[in-house]
């Protein structure tokens, strides 16, 4: 598949940028918030316009004139993402008018030399448009009056990125590509987005020993071979009752929901406080959305935890019997061995087992450890079919649902967890009744 061309949304702090992104997505994509500052990384997220793509870079509010190392970081987020955009947005506040904010990044963006469009958000009354003719002294061409907020002018925008990548050259159809959803996901300085920088092999998002970092979920897409990844860096997931703002509520809202997209989970563990309960908490998080998970104990130069304990609590604690990885950001153990890991997950999220083999499996087992009897009766496990993957849907018809026991039903998810290598991976597992 073609490469899809990249759109770089830039601005000051608090112009409305994400905003922007969420009303030209069409989705809730971007954590909004009256809080400057809460976008920080760059966001990518496709576009299908009129039968037409490009992928849409979220970016933070840059202010030249702050210089904390937050801020620093920002800026060369934003500076790489005009490195890779073949079309900037630059957006303004078409109300407050010209900051000295503006004139810095009009200056940036013409340094760079990538073609730009001015966006003058905020006009929510399109009678009050005189207010956007000062943004001409910022040498970026005709500013494109609208409302973010209420979607006034989005599609016209739309159709001039579209004009603009046409003239380029740089359009690419809106043909859905296949790609391998994972999400890195844990507590808050877990090491997620050092992770992430350490397995792409470049600063990809912003990193910092203060927990909470990152927050809104990270889209990167990365072409491995033939294979396709896009990658999600999450928000670090703490207990409700422990969220003290508004941003960290929406933060957690956000990670769930890539939960919910991500074929995959990375859970990263921190191995110098060892796997703690919300860790696991975690684990049945992702196991709810039905992610094939595997657990990265990361900081292993640090602190290395006995794994046979390790073991025990996770087949204790949890029924997905994830697999887990050694690793460590800093010095880039295990971090080569990630990739096979998730590919052998998704081959496993994907199989689909023939109808002869499960059926061959399904006597064995009744063999081994015979149903349980319950109030005089016998359960009976007649046949056993798989309708469905990604995740793997199995249905055993037995003649009464009312004589499952939850021990035996254990018993047959773990032996086909044994049997076929589903370690990790989620397993929908419905008991059917005779039927009449």
């Amino acid at each position: 598949m073609p490469v899809l061309p990249k759109v770089a949304v830039v601005g000051y702090p608090n112009v409305g940028k994400s905003t922007l992104l969420n009303r030209l997505t069409g989705r809730r994509e971007a954590v909004v918030h009256s809080e400057a500052g809460v976008t920080r990384d760059r966001k990518e997220i496709q576009v299908d316009w009129t039968g037409r793509s490009f992928t849409l870079v979220d970016t933070g509010g840059v202010d030249t004139a702050d210089r904390r190392e937050m801020a620093r970081q920002i800026r060369a987020q934003v500076e790489a993402a005009l490195k890779e955009a073949a079309l900037v947005l630059l957006v303004v506040d078409g109300v407050t008018g010209i900051g000295p904010g503006d004139e810095d990044l009009a200056q940036i963006v013409r340094r760079s030399k990538t073609p730009a469009i001015l966006v003058a958000n905020k006009i929510d009354d399109f009678n009050r448009v005189d207010l956007i003719h000062e943004f001409h002294s910022l040498g970026m061409g005709e500013p494109v009056p609208l409302s973010a907020l209420h979607g006034t002018g989005s599609g016209d925008l739309l159709d001039m990125i579209l004009d603009k990548l046409e003239e380029m050259g740089a359009m690419a159809d809106a043909d859905a590509r296949e790609e391998i959803r994972v999400a890195f996901v844990g507590r808050p300085n877990a090491g997620k987005s050092s992770m992430l920088n350490k397995l792409l092999g470049e600063d990809r998002v912003i990193v910092s020993d203060q927990p909470g970092t990152t927050r809104d979920t990270i889209d990167t897409v990365v072409e491995a071979g033939d294979t396709t990844f896009r990658f999600v860096d999450t928000a670090g997931l703490r207990r409700p009752g422990k969220l003290t703002e508004d941003v960290e509520y929406y933060s957690r809202v956000r990670a769930l929901a890539a939960l919910e997209k991500a074929q995959i989970a990375l859970v990263l563990v921190d191995c110098t406080l060892g796997l703690t309960d919300y860790d696991l908490t975690i684990i049945d998080e992702a196991m709810k959305r039905n992610c094939a998970t595997a657990i990265l104990l990361n900081k292993w130069d640090l602190q290395k935890l006995d794994l046979e304990d390790l073991k025990w609590k996770l087949a204790r604690k949890t029924t997905l019997k994830p697999p887990f990885l050694a690793v460590s950001a800093l010095t880039g153990r295990g971090i080569k061995d990630i990739l096979p890991l998730v590919r052998h997950l998704h081959e496993q999220y994907t199989s689909h087992l023939s109808t002869r083999e499960l059926n061959k499996f399904l006597q064995e087992i009744k063999a081994e450890h015979s149903p349980p009897i319950v109030r005089g009766r016998q359960l009976k496990m007649y046949y056993i079919s798989q309708p469905s993957a990604a995740p793997p849907g199995i249905i055993i018809q037995v003649n009464n649902k009312g004589l499952i026991t939850r021990p035996y039903a254990t018993y047959v998810e773990n032996s086909m967890r044994e049997r076929f290598g589903y370690f990790g991976c989620p397993l929908v597992i419905q008991f059917r009744g005779k039927q009449g």
